[in-house]
């Protein structure tokens, strides 16, 4: 899926910030996998509520791999450019799009500050070559992917998921994908009104 815009499922977003960052934030690193990343605005919106609630400091250990199969070869330039039109960041607050993005091309465009960039990082991959695209992740969110695949590719993928995170770690998704039951051994809910888990296994 291309076409996305900021602050979309917000909700889910700010689980994890409320419920994963906590216990990510007593790490050394926070290492997050947004699998299926698209343009980029999901995994910078993540960023921005990262910055905003670790601050300059806090945000400085957060490392987000944006990956996506990207059929176009044009998403790595534009994720790493992170230049977008004004209808994906319509839904930005007032405030953060003040701090974080500066207008370009005469306001039609806005462009994520490059602190924030700084954490963000695109690579190339196809989730059903389930090989991670590395180890040892606290987050990896996943969304708006795992619906167009077979229940057996979505559950090998979150079987891959599983290997990347580390003990304790946490995966996201979107609401459409239930935890499969045969799963339920491997993944905690965290919540009851949205699909974010926890490794079993202990931090």
């Amino acid at each position: 899926m291309g076409l996305t815009y900021f602050f979309r499922d917000l909700q889910t977003l700010e689980l994890i910030r409320d419920q994963a960052l906590p216990t990510l934030n007593s790490y050394q690193r926070i290492s997050i996998w947004d699998a299926g990343c698209a343009r980029g605005p999901e995994p910078y919106t993540l960023a921005l509520l990262l910055r905003e609630t670790l601050g300059e400091a806090g945000y400085g250990k957060v490392s987000i791999t944006a990956s996506d199969l990207d059929p176009t070869g044009k998403f790595c330039g534009i994720v790493t450019e992170a230049i977008y039109g004004r209808d994906e960041v319509d839904r930005v607050p007032p405030e953060i799009l003040e701090r974080h993005f500066k207008p370009v091309d005469g306001g039609d465009r806005y462009q994520v500050s490059a602190e924030v960039r700084s954490a963000v990082h695109f690579t190339q991959h196809d989730l059903l070559a389930l090989k991670p695209v590395g180890q040892g992740f606290g987050l990896i969110l996943c969304k708006n992917v795992l619906l167009h695949f077979t229940e057996e590719e979505r559950r090998n993928v979150m079987r891959m998921f599983y290997e990347a995170l580390i003990p304790g770690g946490y995966f996201a998704t979107e609401q459409t994908q239930k935890l499969p039951a045969d799963l339920q051994m491997l993944f905690e809910p965290v919540v009851s009104h949205a699909q974010l888990y926890r490794k079993r296994g202990g931090a």
